[in-house]
């Protein structure tokens, strides 16, 4: 079983703030979880071929491209920033370095 320590890490990652009843919860979830994906590593695929290009799906989706926009258009879209710093969206760090001394 996951140990609640662990829960309260990924709790953390993810920026949630658990009771401890959701942390219990969540931990014999996430155990449960962990369990079956145990299961399923001990299952012999050894003669199984890999079933790749198997489907006629296509990408239909546009390249990822950048479009500009009128000042005005990024104005109104920047209004609604919680936090901005010039013509960007400013967040918070998701990573947080414990020793700051390692850059």
């Amino acid at each position: 079983m996951i140990s609640k320590s662990d829960v309260q890490h990924i709790a953390l990652l993810a920026r949630l703030k658990l009771t401890p009843q959701e942390v219990k919860t969540y931990q014999k979830q996430l155990g449960a979880i962990l369990d079956y994906i145990g299961q399923l590593k001990k299952v012999n695929t050894q003669k199984i071929p890999p079933q790749t290009g198997g489907t006629q799906l296509k990408n239909v989706l546009r390249e990822d491209t950048a479009q500009k926009t009128s000042k005005e258009v990024r104005e109104k879209l920047l209004e609604n920033a919680p936090l901005r710093e010039g013509d960007y969206i400013k967040t918070r760090a998701v990573f947080e370095r414990k020793n700051k001394k390692s850059r």
